[in-house]
């Protein structure tokens, strides 16, 4: 053991001198990830608020037919801009982002309205527009459709009606969602981030302690050192797992702060990434490190260049996140097989832990110990790798 840590040591305080090493372990990963999420959003966030709850500019034409629509609108924050307007000018004005949407009401509202008759009117938007015009559609929509209902309502009453019994089934949506929980969705990626800036973080240190090693010459002279080579590659894997824990450490502390700025709470959703939580997340997460340290090392010792291991590696850290990237549209659920498959298990996890649910222990046990246990047999591999003399290439 003592071998062991006397290589992890040597690896690790030789590679805070290379920069590469320090840049992705603790700048690439660690900084920018959390930045770009928390800006990402912030983003959503105030389009949201400036579609949903400020005061919207709708270009109508034809509102001279329809003032008890256009005074409905306006009673909404929803500020008529009449426009003269043909169809084929209203598209041309969506397309050149003149306008992102417009109302028409055409010429026989008022005769159609008089005879009891529906009357239609025109909404016009981009569905594909990513600025905001498909949600203040929507707005519009809302409110047209809102007015019709009243005015249906009182035609009723007006003929002795009930409008009550026009509705035989009422429906009551209840949202049993916490803040937490909305929160949680809205973050669904932190587990993808946290997970790949690890294995970023220890990318480098994997290929310099390996191919690197081949590459400079040097590998065959540390191979003669006087302890069984097994314990020379360990090491180097500890350093590596190391890196990797420090990089997700750092990567989760920077989302608590980044996201401590982002105004979650005006679209009913809460969010305390305090110490307490960042260290639980870092716990559930922290045994894949050992599988992810085996796996970069595994695959690094097949290449004879650093140019060749990097392009590996790159491939090699995108397979414990790709699955990551699909869960929300295959709607996997939590099973013993699934917290058994390290990267989803450890992302279930974090988000129960976000929602601030209690975590079962069978469910720890299967995430933790699949993890630990894939990862000391590639460890134990790559053991055995660097006992063949074909390891010199």
């Amino acid at each position: 053991m003592r071998g062991i840590f006397t290589v992890f040591r040597k690896e690790f305080i030789e590679n805070l001198r290379d920069r590469r090493i320090l840049l992705s372990a603790l700048v690439f990963g660690p900084v920018l990830g959390p930045l770009m999420l928390a800006g990402l959003l912030q983003l959503s966030v105030s389009r949201g608020e400036a579609t949903f709850e400020k005061p919207m500019t709708l270009p109508v034409i034809g509102a001279e037919y329809a003032p008890n629509l256009i005074a409905t609108l306006e009673s909404q924050d929803i500020k008529v801009e009449p426009r003269k307007f043909n169809e084929q000018q209203i598209r041309e004005a969506i397309a050149a982002r003149e306008i992102t949407l417009a109302l028409r009401i055409p010429a026989d509202f008022a005769e159609r309205w008089a005879r009891s008759e529906p009357a239609a009117v025109e909404i016009f938007a981009d569905s594909s527009d990513q600025f905001g015009g498909d949600a203040s559609a929507e707005r519009v929509s809302r409110a047209v459709r809102g007015y019709s209902r009243q005015i249906s309502q009182t035609r009723l009453l007006l003929r002795g009606v009930d409008p009550v019994s026009t509705m035989p089934v009422v429906i009551h949506d209840i949202d049993v969602s916490t803040p937490a929980s909305r929160a949680s969705f809205a973050l669904g990626m932190l587990s993808y981030l946290a997970i790949f800036a690890m294995l970023f973080g220890g990318m480098y240190l994997a290929i310099d302690a390996t191919a690197g090693e081949r590459e400079r010459g040097s590998l065959e002279a540390l191979l003669t050192a006087p302890m069984p080579r097994p314990h020379l590659i360990y090491g180097k894997i500890a350093a590596t797992m190391a890196y990797m824990l420090i990089s997700m450490a750092l990567t989760l502390t920077a989302c608590a702060i980044a996201l401590n700025y982002v105004r979650l709470e005006e679209f009913g959703m809460s969010l305390s990434m305090g110490p307490l939580t960042t260290l639980k997340l870092f716990a559930v997460s922290a045994p894949l490190a050992v599988l992810g340290a085996g796996l970069l090392t595994v695959v690094a010792s097949f290449t004879r260049s650093f140019r060749e291991a990097q392009s590996y590696l790159t491939f090699a850290i995108s397979l414990p996140t790709l699955p990551l990237v699909f869960i929300g549209l295959l709607r996997v659920e939590p099973s013993p097989l699934i917290m058994s498959t390290p990267s989803l298990s450890q992302h279930f996890l974090m988000m129960k832990i976000l929602r601030g649910e209690t975590l079962a222990m069978p469910d720890l046990l299967y995430s933790a110990g699949a993890s630990l246990l894939i990862g000391a047999a590639l460890c134990w591999f790559a053991g055995r790798l660097y006992e063949r003399e074909a390891i010199l290439g």
